[in-house]
């Protein structure tokens, strides 16, 4: 017998998800502020208009939904997907009213890719967005990167115990501190301390370019957010590619590649442990995936003569490699080369990049390196296991941080979890196929969008089906929570509908 949700039960997720609407109302301030101290009146009205609409919902909602109760795990879980989903609803907002987006569906679509990290985008003609619209997008790209769970735990929640459901329930299940809020901190410490150096770095590699110095400050903002929150929003309609500056594109290379690493990795190098980067069999098993598929791409590309010269291969080749294992989604092609320069081998090595992902509990999309390495591992032991007498007794271990057990519990959920990704990829595969786009462009774009990359082959675009831009949305969401906290909100709808 299903149990019907009671009254309870629904004021907590309410409560919760109203602070959260009222965090995204304050963070509006920010592009609201830009665009008074840069006169864009048409863009601070928007932003005025859509702060107060957030705040009064989230204010409402608390006063509606006022409980002392603590969120237990369902709760956590539910509170999580159904945020984010507020979030796109609402994040939305600002970007319908500035009329650069076709619809309120494209807006939401935008949204989504911000707050996921994806990166790809329906807007219409960015290259004339104002500095604002820009700095919302990307400030919901460095919200959407370190969690916007995180956000309500760092300045919203009373305490650690309310906060462990709802960080678990954002696919982070690896504390870096013991207390939860402490972790949140230091994830907002390390996001902000590598924000600055990448801004102070993009913003000097631009204005030594030529770009005028407000417009150097910016993008360099703008594209740190980006690089950093492995995201992948651009303020040029020609993203990387725009700068033609090969520092440039080194600086975001090393962002991305920061971006991409467990945090928990972040907190040991930071307190001292070098080795660990050496040991860790996420980073080993990184570097070992990075040089196989670029291989593979290499290879592709060599093959059919699309990049001759070291140069060109490296600034083609080896950069949209990392992006899209990274699960950044930068470009430093235009989309339709994908389909006329790259052959299906080295389409494939892209498309297994972005599929495997890269750290756990970092701002990655993705499978995640640290289940395939996990995978592997295994695989070699049962090998092992063939080649022994039946009585020895095998006991193995990985090191992540720590030495961990491979055991039972441990391979099932890594299988469980690759599989979803495995049958979301394919969801968003099958759409594009039954909407008659050709097979590999079709399980690029969804890979991208299911891993929360943001490279495309050219599909993503304002003209596309609304079914189409429905199922990437749907896919950019359970791709970014990886399922659990997705399947709790539906159960949930169930539970409310047929419970009792």
């Amino acid at each position: 017998m299903i149990l019907r949700p009671q009254l309870q039960d629904i004021k907590i997720i309410g409560q919760y998800s109203g602070r959260v609407i009222l965090g995204l109302g304050l963070l509006m301030l920010i592009p609201l502020l830009v665009a008074v101290c840069l006169g864009e009146h048409a863009a601070a009205l928007d932003f005025v208009i859509a702060a107060s609409f957030c705040l009064s919902a989230g204010y409402v909602l608390i006063l509606i939904c006022f409980t002392h109760k603590e969120p237990t795990w369902k709760h956590g879980m539910v509170i999580v997907s159904l945020s984010w989903l507020l979030a796109m609803f609402f994040g939305a907002v600002p970007l319908y009213l500035s009329r650069h987006w076709g619809g309120y569906l494209d807006a939401c679509f935008d949204a989504m890719s911000g707050f996921a990290t994806t990166g790809l985008t329906l807007v219409q003609d960015l290259d004339h967005l104002s500095f604002a619209h820009n700095m919302w997008r990307h400030l919901t790209m460095y919200i959407g990167g370190q969690g916007i769970m995180i956000v309500a735990i760092t300045f919203l929640v009373r305490g650690a115990g309310s906060a462990l459901p709802v960080y678990v329930g954002e696919a982070r299940d690896e504390k870096v501190l013991p207390n939860v809020v402490q972790t949140a901190r230091f994830i907002w410490l390390v996001s902000l301390v590598y924000l600055l150096v990448g801004t102070l770095a993009l913003s000097v590699t631009a204005f030594s370019s030529g770009v005028p110095a407000v417009k150097s400050f910016f993008h360099g903002l703008w594209v740190a957010m980006a690089a950093w929150d492995t995201g992948g929003f651009a303020p040029q309609s020609q993203n990387i590619l725009y700068y033609h500056n090969f520092t440039f594109e080194l600086i975001t290379i090393s962002l991305m590649l920061l971006g991409s690493l467990n945090f928990r990795l972040h907190y040991a190098l930071w307190a001292g442990k070098r080795k660990e980067i050496f040991r860790n069999i996420e980073t080993v098993s990184f570097f070992i995936s990075i040089m196989l598929l670029f291989g593979l791409t290499a290879f592709g590309l060599a093959s059919a003569g699309s990049y001759p010269g070291v140069s060109s291969l490296f600034r083609k080749g080896f950069y949209q490699v990392i992006s899209a294992h990274t699960g950044t989604g930068y470009m430093t092609i235009h989309p339709l080369q994908f389909v006329g320069e790259w052959r299906a081998l080295s389409l494939m090595g892209v498309i297994l990049c972005m599929a495997m992902g890269a750290g756990a509990c970092s701002t990655a999309g993705g499978i995640k390196i640290l289940r395939i390495g996990v995978i592997f591992r295994a695989l070699l032991e049962d090998i092992k296991r063939t080649m022994l007498p039946r009585s020895a007794v095998v006991m193995d271990k990985i090191h992540h941080i720590k030495d961990i057990v491979l055991g039972e519990k441990l391979l099932r959920q890594v299988a469980l979890i690759t599989l979803a990704y495995i049958f979301l990829y394919l969801l968003g595969t099958l759409a594009g196929i039954a909407l008659g786009y050709p097979l590999k462009l079709a399980l690029f774009e969804s890979v991208s969008a299911g891993a929360n990359v943001g490279l495309s082959c050219g599909i993503t675009r304002p003209s596309m089906p609304a079914a189409l831009k429905i199922t990437y949305i749907f896919q950019m969401w359970a791709g970014r929570l990886e399922f659990v906290s997705v399947f709790a909100l539906l159960g949930t709808i169930i539970a409310l509908v047929r419970g009792k």
